[in-house]
């Protein structure tokens, strides 16, 4: 919690005039018992009517004020606290944007999204009851107790006796809950995980009839949730309870020996009413200080959650921003290896290969066998762990990933599209991009035919996720988005999986009479596809077990031959069938 205090920082005066009327919101209410213990000892006693009625006014007058310096404490504290949760979430949005994939993979997206929403709400909410109640309810404690002593010093004995058993109780119950609470965040992460998969995945859980099962699955999760609250909440509702023993019994304890003092005189009635009021204002102080921490208890488990991220170093940057492309050796791979983080083995092992500008580099294998993850070495999604990587001559490291992925073009495995026009996706490579900038790149990617034919054109809107688009529209606006600006490098993952071989021949010769100097990286499960490729790495289990054009491999790798035989095989009993 200590580290997310700097987002405190514009807001000092709100934290500091914010518990000041409060402050004096608690003086006004431990005024009253004063005020009504001379109504009862001089007005009532007396029988005079004046001064009950002009004692009766200064206490309307005092919770009319009292009223005001809440609402403006109210006020300040909703001030304070919803403005820390706006720059709380921005800069922890801000800075997971700034992680490495390694970082995301390690916390997962689901768990992110929570600690971006549910934990900086419940951080949120402990600033606000911190301002509003935790100068008060200690305030009155104390002020309540001082008034109490001044009263009789040896009645108020009856407080000293409770205060420290309620203390006690609380202390136990925030050292057991803190854990369990946070506990609680990661069920839900884990129910959060699952939502998402199953919005993301409905279409494939409706096809395999699995609707029953991933419903247990999230009612299981959900049961997690609920029993780890009700845990929680039988231990934290011992609080309320056994706060109210102790001081009911005080205020038993009061009365009997308020009355006897009465008796010799050593107390008046208007004093014991008083001493009466102080005692409950403490048992009701103390109530909310119990239930304030727990609402701190909770601040404090998500606000460790959220420091977790804020932790994670942002992902290392070069400097270099001035690169020339050279002719040759555009892309470099010296004895690379990659291991993902808590994994057994690597994901790629001891790779080496050189691609020179408007080459292309076809890379296939088995599903799993590293083909992505050598992918992802290129733009720096992922730092080798062993050999190195050199694009444009330079170290992948050392040059600034702004300038790196500017020239890169990629084409995720999937195909992620956004909300808004055909346009506006396409202009996320380029800003600045013409439509006839744009038109082009939709033409090599053989989308313009589809997308020319729609009433809008370039102004159709997209759905979420492009789902009112096929699967191959979707790859093959994709294709075009990371043309668009002619990058030197464009990496393919499998992203033409979808499309009919006519239409693959068709990009891949566009391609090259389009862009004859962007060198291409394809992965590709097709050995078609990769046919006219200038080099291919053929992947087994994370090692390089062939490189060599079609033909070469034809002859020289039995795995690269196998997968060709067998496709060869499927198309030809395709063709008999």
């Amino acid at each position: 919690m200590i580290k997310l205090l700097k987002f405190l920082k514009g807001y000092k005066k709100e934290l500091i005039l914010g518990p000041f009327f409060k402050l004096l919101e608690a003086i006004f209410e431990l005024t009253v018992p004063l005020v009504m213990a001379k109504i009862i000892d001089k007005g009532i006693a007396g029988n005079d009517v004046n001064y009950v009625i002009k004692m009766s006014l200064l206490i309307v007058v005092l919770g009319i004020c009292g009223l005001c310096f809440a609402l403006t404490c109210q006020y300040l504290a909703a001030k304070c606290a919803y403005g820390f949760g706006t720059e709380l979430r921005t800069a922890l949005y801000k800075h997971i944007n700034t992680l490495s994939y390694s970082s995301i993979d390690k916390i997962g997206t689901s768990s992110l999204v929570n600690r971006l929403t549910n934990d900086t709400n419940t951080v949120q909410n402990g600033v606000n009851m911190f301002i509003r109640l935790a100068v008060r309810a200690p305030f009155l404690v104390i002020g309540a107790a001082v008034m109490a002593v001044s009263i009789d010093l040896r009645l108020s004995s009856v407080f000293f006796i409770a205060a420290p058993l309620i203390s006690a109780v609380i202390f136990l119950i925030m050292k057991k809950t803190i854990p369990m609470y946070k506990k609680t965040q990661q069920n839900l992460d884990h129910a959060s995980m699952l939502t998402r998969e199953s919005l993301e995945g409905a279409r494939v859980i409706r096809a395999f009839s699995r609707q029953d099962e991933e419903i247990r699955e999230f009612k299981e999760a959900v049961d997690d949730i609920s029993a780890q609250s009700i845990a929680v909440g039988k231990i934290s509702a011992i609080l309320n309870p056994i706060a109210f023993m102790v001081m009911n019994l005080g205020i038993v304890a009061v009365i009997w020996f308020g009355g006897k003092r009465i008796d010799i005189g050593g107390l008046t009635q208007g004093e014991l009413t008083a001493f009466t009021n102080y005692m409950t204002q403490i048992l009701l102080a103390l109530v909310v200080l119990a239930n304030l921490i727990v609402i701190f208890t909770k601040a404090f488990a998500s606000a460790n959650r959220i420091s977790e991220v804020l932790a994670l170093a942002p992902e290392e940057n070069g400097e270099i921003r001035n690169i020339e492309v050279p002719d040759k050796k555009i892309i470099e791979f010296n004895n690379v290896s990659y291991a993902y983080e808590d994994s057994g083995d690597s994901s790629v092992k001891g790779i080496s290969f050189s691609v020179n500008r408007g080459e292309m580099l076809g890379i296939i294998g088995a599903t799993g066998c590293g083909k992505t993850t050598l992918a992802n070495l290129i733009p720096c999604f992922y730092r080798a762990t062993e050999g190195s990587v050199s694009v444009f001559g330079r170290e992948v490291n050392s040059i600034s990933h702004d300038e790196l992925r500017r020239r890169i073009g990629i084409v995720p495995q999937k195909a992620v599209l956004f909300t808004g026009t055909v346009r506006d996706n396409m202009k996320w490579r380029k800003a600045d991009a013409t439509d006839e900038e744009i038109i082009s790149a939709l033409k090599t990617a053989q989308a313009w035919d589809f997308v020319s034919k729609t009433p809008d054109g370039l102004d159709t809107h997209l759905s979420q996720g492009g789902k009112n688009l096929s699967g191959g529209q979707k790859q093959r606006i994709s294709i075009a988005r990371a043309l668009v600006g002619g990058p030197d490098i464009i990496i393919l993952d499998d992203s033409t999986s979808a499309l009919d071989y006519r239409t693959d021949l068709a990009f891949r010769r566009a391609l090259r009479t389009d862009h004859p100097n962007t060198t291409v990286i394809m992965i590709s499960q097709r050995t078609t596809s990769l046919k006219d490729a200038d080099k291919i790495i053929v992947m087994d289990d994370g090692e390089a077990v062939g490189i060599g054009t079609h033909e070469e491999l034809i002859q020289n790798c039995q795995v690269y031959n196998e997968i060709y035989r067998s496709q060869m095989n499927q198309k030809e009993g395709k063709a008999d069938a």
